[in-house]
């Protein structure tokens, strides 16, 4: 698994740093001082065979002279000695290394690559090099080079960035912010932000995960590991290198640049993007101290109307809801306000507010159920003291809490213009506050939009749409012919062919190689009454109003034959070198109210395939109301990503235009999805125009760029996805023994009802067996960790009694951080046990392992349980004694 001995590295018992100068300003001093200051724990040891004693601790001269076997070694040797630290290290049983020098280059050969494959031969995690260290505050382990020592709290920080990370930590000792761990990962050698987000993601002391973020290693592993944590916690991301839309060939291509795609990542990945630095750390304000409401309305409390009407205004605009003020509440606060009060959201108190006034008009406030939650603005007045408001503010909040303990209302300030102190009176009291009524709303807002992720997070899009069926086969001939040819795009009625394909309606279109032929053609078309464009056919020119290739509403054979004659000669003069081979004749389509629209499908070299959804016409890159997403689609994620453009709006109806057929886009969009999935040799593709209107959608012209299959991810599924889409192709119906059908499938979100139903049928013996100590109740956080899989390096299947449609037994396996062995575990109902059912999902699970690349199946299992030895024995599992925990057996498959 990709937490494989992380624990050991970010809460060891023992430590020993290697390479600690006694020199001023070294790196290794200061990283001695850390950990002194820090005054960890457990053992303690110091590697340096040039010194007897560091600042009074005494050092050896080489790891294995350590008196103890350090889990955690930190380097700050010279980068040319780090391999054979390693290895020294491993020799030892070390379970990881915090790499802090840097200097070791990159790629094969290089000093880097020696220390990750000495590293791989001990099983040993490496986080770094050229990193900052990591702090620890629940282990008292400051093992960085880092200011100053974080506060113990429930935030973790992953950072790409050294100096990000000690600002952060510079930035909470000023809040009274804690964190449950920091981690600088530098070049992520081995450790990367996928690996660490699991980890937090698990970690009970960590409430929210906030992420720095220059670049994305392995996409599809982040992915996974993103999404899995987002689902079980708020995870906060700011990202630098925001640059614009690189060139390329294709309108989608040139519209999804790189900081779009990332961004459409984070959404699919259900994280938080915040702008800049100042936002994480309000962001980390909010988060560090409040859950997410069940809801988006908030009430506002405030002795200014004006600074309360602004706040409401950037909570209308970020999306939220201003909450109603019911009757019973309004009369509840007449009792206690005076007559001027504003009677409505905000409540503005009046200016010569006291803090009893407060107190009493926020404890009706966090009684009244038409909100959310509560924001508490104030502005200093000569009235009152903002400290004693403060004060009263924080006594009625401790209150409500200690009497709502399970689910309390977050509660906000803003305390205008005050000094440190009462800022600090707040944070020290688990209330978050902001230096304007904005920042206070958007911390709000990040609240609702996590709630809102999980919920998305738990729908999973089908592999295959239900609403059509392609013909995948003609497809895939289509493009394979024109590989074969040697060409990297699609000629126009090819590209008619592959929309038709997918059910996809485009503009008739035929191919005339001169004048006659387009004449020909031509009157057909006016024979149903249309007029006819004219559009050149080169496979050289792909932007054809480049070169004057498009002529329309021509509406005589005369016409069509002298507009023939003027493009190819236009082209011929423009582009001489450009294979020309006639002109397409397309109907002339003519809709009054019709909207241009442009749809694709582009390629990143970080993400893969993304989808483009935007406002089409020749204009497209200048007009840029555009949004993207990475597939797999359904109808829902693509009405989110129409939803997320300005063009969305025009779909619907206005004045005397009637609104677009309901889901005629989407459904267009879904269907690009599945065509990228099933053709993966599609590189980019443009439909610009897509028309759509009332009467549903129509291609008017299209592009398509193909290439060989280059595999951007590792294991099975699309070649060229970052989320893998539902497996359905694993879906079986099986007859165990004595006639017993069951069906078996890749498991689901909406499966947690099941699992708990099917717990109720497992005894607690059994489920001591599987789980290694005794269960008693199941949480829905935990239930939804076993649920809630992306498939990119988790499979899980159920199987369900057909004849009851209950489920009756799980099979999962998650694979190792650089996926190459798999994990297992199993369970089956108590009552249903030996009919053949566990060797059944056993056999499917290694089946599964090897389609997907994995070269090996591990499990760990009770020595008392025999049932399962036995079955592993006969599957060809070896079976060792756990060299450690006695009374485990470890069991290996090579596949």
């Amino acid at each position: 698994m990709s937490t494989y001995r992380l624990k050991n590295l970010l809460s060891p018992h023992s430590v020993a740093l290697v390479g600690a100068s006694p020199r001023h300003g070294s790196v290794g001093r200061a990283i001695l001082n850390n950990i002194r200051k820090a005054q960890f724990k457990g053992e303690f040891g110091l590697v340096n065979p040039r010194y007897h004693e560091i600042d009074g601790v005494a050092t050896v001269g080489s790891i294995a002279k350590l008196a103890f076997a350090p889990e955690l070694v930190v380097l700050t040797a010279p980068a040319r000695a780090i391999a054979g630290l390693i290895d020294e290290a491993g020799r030892r049983g070390t379970a990881g290394a915090v790499i802090v020098s840097a200097g070791l280059g990159h790629g094969p050969g290089s000093l880097a690559d020696a220390a990750e494959r000495t590293a791989q031969k001990y099983g040993m995690r490496l986080i770094g090099p050229n990193c900052l260290g990591i702090m620890m505050p629940c282990v008292s382990l400051n093992a960085s080079f880092s200011a100053h020592m974080p506060a113990a709290g429930n935030l973790a920080l992953i950072s790409q960035s050294g100096a990000i990370a000690a600002g952060m930590v510079d930035w909470a000792a000023q809040r009274a912010v804690g964190f449950s761990g920091i981690v600088s990962i530098g070049d992520q050698l081995d450790v990367d932000i996928a690996d660490l987000l699991d980890y937090f993601a698990l970690d009970e002391r960590t409430h929210a995960i906030l992420l720095y973020i220059e670049a994305i290693k392995d996409a599809r592993k982040f992915m996974s590991a993103a999404r899995a944590a987002a689902r079980i916690k708020p995870v906060v991301v700011v990202k630098s290198g925001r640059q614009g839309a690189r060139a390329a060939a294709t309108h989608t291509g040139a519209l999804a640049g790189a900081d779009a795609v990332y961004d459409a990542a984070f959404q699919r990945a259900g994280i938080l993007r915040v702008s800049d630095l100042r936002e994480l750390f309000d962001c980390a304000e909010t988060l560090g101290r409040l859950k997410s409401p069940p809801g988006k309305r908030l009430a506002i409390l405030t002795n200014g109307g004006g600074i309360g009407v602004l706040a409401i205004d950037r909570l209308v605009e970020l999306g939220g809801a201003p909450a109603d003020i019911s009757p019973a509440t309004r009369d509840k606060l007449d009792a206690v306000l005076p007559p001027t009060w504003s009677r409505s959201n905000p409540v503005d108190i009046v200016g010569d507010s006291d803090p009893a006034r407060y107190a009493a008009a926020l404890e009706v406030l966090l009684a009244d159920a038409s909100n959310d939650a509560v924001l508490v603005m104030n502005v200093q007045t000569a009235i009152a003291r903002a400290d004693d408001i403060g004060a009263a503010v924080i006594g009625v909040v401790g209150k409500y809490r200690a009497e709502r303990r399970m689910s309390p209302k977050p509660v906000l300030a803003v305390w205008v213009g005050a000094d440190q102190s009462i800022s600090d009176l707040l944070s020290g009291a688990g209330i978050p506050n902001y230096q304007t009524g904005g920042d206070a709303v958007l911390g709000f807002m990040h609240l609702v939009r996590h709630r809102e992720v999980v919920e998305a997070l738990a729908q999973v899009p089908p592999a295959m749409p239900s609403e059509f069926a392609p013909d995948i086969n003609a497809a895939r001939q289509i493009v394979a012919a024109a590989l074969a040819d040697g060409r990297s795009w699609l000629d126009p009625i090819e590209v008619k062919r592959l929309l038709d394909a997918y059910e996809i309606a485009v503009v008739p279109t035929f191919a005339a190689a001169n004048a006659e032929e387009a004449v020909a053609h031509a009157n057909a078309i006016f024979a149903k009454g249309s007029t006819v464009v004219l559009k050149i056919m080169s496979r050289d020119i792909v932007h054809k109003s480049d070169v004057g290739g498009v002529v329309l509403n021509l509406t005589s054979a005369d016409a069509v034959r002298k507009a023939t004659a003027e493009i190819l000669a236009r082209a011929r003069s423009l582009r001489p070198e450009a294979r020309i081979s006639g002109v397409m004749v397309q109907a002339m389509v003519v809709r009054a109210k019709v909207r241009e629209l442009i749809l694709g499908l582009a390629d990143d070299p970080t993400f893969g395939t993304v989808v483009v959804f935007g406002r089409g016409g020749t204009a497209v890159e200048i007009i840029n109301d555009k949004a993207l997403a990475l597939p797999p689609l359904d109808l829902q994620l693509a009405r989110s990503l129409i939803e997320r453009t300005r063009v969305s709006r025009l779909l619907c109806a206005y004045r005397d235009v009637p609104a677009v057929k309901p889901d005629a886009v989407a459904t267009v969009l879904v269907k690009l999805a599945q065509m990228a999935a099933d053709i993966p040799e599609i590189r980019g593709l443009d439909i610009n125009p897509l028309l759509a209107d009332e009467a549903g959608v129509l291609a008017v012209d299209a592009r398509v760029v193909i290439g060989r299959v280059e595999r951007k991810f590792r294991g099975s599924g699309p070649a060229n996805f970052a989320v893998r889409p539902y497996p359905s192709q694993w879906q079986r119906h099986i007859e165990v023994k004595d006639g017993w059908r069951v069906f078996v499938r890749p498991i689901r979100p909406e499966d947690e009802p099941l699992i708990h139903e099917m717990l109720k049928h497992v005894t607690m013996q059994d489920l001591r067996l599987r789980f290694f100590a005794p269960m008693k109740e199941f949480s829905h956080e935990f239930i939804a960790r076993l649920t809630q899989l992306d498939y990119a390096r988790a499979m899980a299947f159920v199987a369900i009694d057909e004849a009851t449609n209950k489920l009756v037994g799980v099979v999962r396996i998650h694979s190792d951080s650089i996926y190459e062995s798999g994990e297992y575990a199993i369970l089956l109902r108590s009552d249903l046990k030996g009919r053949g059912l566990g060797w059944t999902l056993m056999q499917m699970i290694i089946e599964y392992a090897k389609s997907d690349g994995l070269k090996a199946i591990s499990g760990d299992v009770l020595a008392e349980n025999t049932v399962m030895l036995a079955m592993c024995r006969s599957l060809g599992f070896e079976v060792k004694s756990d060299p450690v925990e006695h009374d485990i057996c470890n069991v290996r498959l090579t596949l």
